[in-house]
């Protein structure tokens, strides 16, 4: 600001040059300079009480308008719902092959608390207690007397639980909507299903997240709002499913084994029917998961993909037919099978002595370790690992469970021709039943490599081709005989012409290295019918001893063939396969006089 003189010279002089006082033109100024700072103080006052009223102003409309949000909004946990979150609580179905229902949602309701507004908290601790039995009426007293201002009580509660919490009358006690996840089968094909809980959490509405199985697996599909209306259907049969279920469940019991597994797979699709896991679980009362001893004991532990074992001799099917694939051997070709067979200090013996050679059909009928052991030889370990490769038995395979992601093939560390014997039979070498699952629909859908999927399909898979077809059919019939004239016997069907190879490998201990003397796997592996191969079926069953007879028999023959010779039985009629009399050559054809 330009200051202006109080006396300024130039009108002082003019003011005596006029005769008139110049005082006066001081004073005049003076008053001007008074009247400025005024009106400067006056202004500098204003600004300050409209800035301060613009801040009281706003903080009240702050403060009212946050009131007013808590006022409307729902009362809920820090932790389970982020400001601003938007809890998606639809979640699609899942549905069978057939369209029957596996999963859904149910309406439902949970129970919570804001002590605040409670009447009588002690009455209500008391009258909770004897709703709710697992709380305890002083645990609740204490939280309804301290400081919370809102904590859950029940997630989940039935429609009489909510009636008798109405009759309490506490007005601090309160409902919360609920979509629950639902499976109206039970058990029915849980390791499958896996199961849901709730993830973000508010009074309104709760976020049903997948915790295993499909549930977790699709998970973003299965909560994309977008396919609300389109259940994610499997390639599960529910019918079929129940009846390998039932079937599993007596002959586990009847054989006396821990645990047990099934795959039954469309040998073109891959498309898995029915896949069961023993022992199970319900997946509407989820358990929580082991924290100590062995995993596998866990009925959550889900045998047929998790569970890696050695499958003992199943396997030599696929040694035989990469040799007649190599051309190294037609089924008729005789084998030395004169034992044992020594490598370095290693012997390899026969269950008995089947005699210094047979053909290579017989080494599979008879299951010879020493003729698979000598064809192994002749493959090499090079050829041998490159097949099992091409064939899938090196790595997870893919099935749509995220359980199979951890189910990956135990390999030798060090490869070598001892162990391309030793793997030749099915020792050595540990993989999950799926993975021979596959591996058996590829021998009997022509030599094609086959995916696994939960997922149902409309078409056949044309994967890449790991046996020639002659190959294929010359080893489905080996497996026949196996069947009508070797170890599984009991195997046999009428009407359903089974082939199959048994398996009985010895437990490794946990500890230690080495075997367990009494506690072995034990597996059919199968096709039906064998005339034109349809489906594979594969039976293991954990640590089984049969003791109906006079002594206790653990092999494949006598515990996993019955057992999966029941189950064919009971399914084949449900996949709508009939039963056919076997179509014989013109060399089996005799004639008789009338």
């Amino acid at each position: 600001m330009i200051r202006t003189p109080l006396r300024p010279l130039a009108r002082i002089l003019d003011a005596r040059d006029r005769g008139e006082n110049p005082d006066a033109i001081e004073r005049e100024n003076i008053r001007i300079r008074h009247e400025q700072m005024r009106d400067q103080a006056r202004q500098r006052a204003e600004g300050r009480l409209l800035v301060l009223g613009l801040f009281f102003l706003a903080a009240f409309l702050t403060v009212g308008l946050r009131m007013g949000m808590l006022a409307t909004s729902e009362p809920q946990e820090p932790r389970v719902d982020a400001p601003g979150a938007k809890i998606h609580a639809a979640r699609a179905d899942i549905v069978d092959r057939n369209g029957n229902l596996l999963a859904t949602n149910f309406e439902t309701h949970a129970l919570y608390a804001q002590p605040p507004q409670m009447v009588d908290p002690a009455h209500a601790a008391q009258e909770l207690a004897k709703i709710f039995p697992d709380l305890a009426a002083a645990e609740l007293l204490e939280d309804f007397t301290g400081k919370r201002k809102f904590l859950w009580i029940k997630r989940k509660i039935s429609p009489e639980q909510m009636q008798k919490v109405h009759e309490i009358g506490d007005p601090g006690l309160l409902f919360a909507s609920r979509d629950m996840r639902l499976y109206p089968n039970g058990q029915l094909a849980a390791h499958v299903l896996g199961g849901a809980s709730f993830g973000k959490e508010g009074v309104h509405a709760a976020e049903v997240i997948g915790v295993a199985g499909v549930e977790k697996y699709f998970d973003d599909y299965l909560r994309d709002p977008a396919n609300g209306s389109t259940p994610l259907q499997l390639s599960l049969d529910l019918t079929v499913q129940a009846a390998a279920e039932r079937v599993l469940y007596g002959g586990m019991k009847l054989m006396n084994a821990k645990g047990a597994t099934s795959i039954l797979m469309d040998a073109h699709t891959g498309e898995v029917i029915s896949v069961v896991s023993l022992p199970t679980f319900d997946p509407n009362k989820r358990p929580r998961p082991a924290t100590s001893g062995d995993a596998s004991d866990s009925p959550l532990f889900n045998r047929s993909v998790q569970g890696v074992y050695e499958l003992g001799s199943t396997f030599k099917i696929f040694t035989v037919a990469q040799a007649m694939d190599l051309g190294l051997v037609n089924p008729d070709t005789v084998i030395d099978t004169k034992g044992p067979l020594r490598w370095g200090k290693h012997r390899i013996r026969d269950f008995r002595n089947y005699g210094d050679e047979m053909s290579v059909t017989k080494v599979i009928v008879k299951s010879s370790n020493i003729g698979t052991a000598r064809l192994a030889q002749e493959i090499g370990v090079n050829r041998q690992k490159a097949f099992l490769k091409e064939l899938g038995m090196l790595e997870p395979t893919g099935f749509e469970l995220v359980e199979a992601a951890t189910g990956r093939p135990l390999l030798p560390p060090n490869w070598s021709e001892l162990s391309t014997m030793t793997i030749s039979y099915g020792h050595g070498l540990s993989t999950s039943p799926m993975h021979l699952a596959a591996g058996y629909a590829a021998i009997a859908n022509g030599g094609y490599k086959v995916q696994p999927t939960i997922l149902k399909r409309d078409a056949p898979q044309k994967g890449e081709r790991v046996f020639t077809e002659h190959a294929s059919k010359a080893s489905i019939e080996m497996l026949r005989k196996v069947v009508t004239e070797g170890t599984a016997s009991f195997g046999e069907v009428e009407g359903y012409a089974v082939a199959g190879k048994t398996g009985t490998a010895d437990k490794p201990r946990r500890a230690g290295g080495g075997y367990y003397d009494e506690k072995v796997i034990a597996t059919f592996a199968s096709v039906f019918p064998a005339h034109d191969p349809q489906y594979v079926l594969v039976v293991t069953l954990d640590e089984p001893v049969d003791t109906i007879g006079d002594e206790p028999r653990r092999t494949a023959g006598w515990t996993a063939v019955p057992v999966a010779a029941e189950m064919i039985r009971r399914v084949a009629p449900l996949l709508g396969l009939r039963p056919t009399v076997e179509p014989k050559s013109v060399m089996d054809i005799k004639l008789t006089s009338n």
